[in-house]
């Protein structure tokens, strides 16, 4: 099984009317014992300053940036904070993933948006995407998702309304033309 961390799995057009439709979810881990992801294209319509307040976290600075609001994760455990950045040593919780992101779900980076302290550039999600053993490499047998390297521009640049599309742009194919049926000789 070769490891999907640190892609981007793109929901197949087939994905109407489900909790996935559209999505476009970073991978944060892949590997014998199943998948977990973030999707990074849905805003739940709080910002990330309303959520510090709500947190009572008196010591933030405002935030403006492209990624100011809070995004759903996924659909499992939903009360739970995650912030997918840019590396840095200092945050207790964190978890490399690659050489270009780190996974923190501990308080004390929430705090630090918006200042000096903060990561460069930072994603905010409640809940996440999670598929058990072997779950993972049936949807993706099953025409459900195709997936991509990881883009950081797409990431953190791209307007969340429009990553969707320009990530199945970067396919190099139209992908409405592409068929939801696996082909099986």
């Amino acid at each position: 099984m070769e490891s999907l961390q640190n892609h981007l799995l793109i929901a197949m057009p087939s994905l109407k009317d489900t909790f996935f439709e559209r999505s476009v979810i970073y991978l944060c881990e892949h590997n014998e014992q199943g998948a977990m992801g973030l999707m990074i294209n849905r805003p739940i319509g709080v910002d990330v300053n309303e959520l510090l307040r709500q947190m009572e976290l008196d010591d933030f600075h405002t935030i403006e940036s492209i990624n100011s609001k809070v995004l759903v994760g996924g659909p499992v455990g939903q009360e739970k904070g995650f912030v997918l950045h840019t590396p840095q040593s200092q945050w207790s919780n964190s978890q490399q993933i690659s050489d270009d992101l780190m996974l923190t779900t501990s308080r004390d980076v929430l705090t630090s948006l918006g200042g000096k302290e903060a990561p460069e550039q930072f994603i905010v999600a409640l809940g996440y995407a999670g598929w058990g053993r072997h779950q993972l490499e049936q949807e993706l047998a099953d025409n459900t998702w195709l997936s991509i390297p990881v883009n950081m521009d797409l990431m953190f640049n791209t307007a969340h309304e429009q990553r969707w599309q320009k990530a199945t742009e970067s396919l190099g194919f139209d992908i409405w033309q592409l068929s939801s049926q696996a082909g099986h000789a």
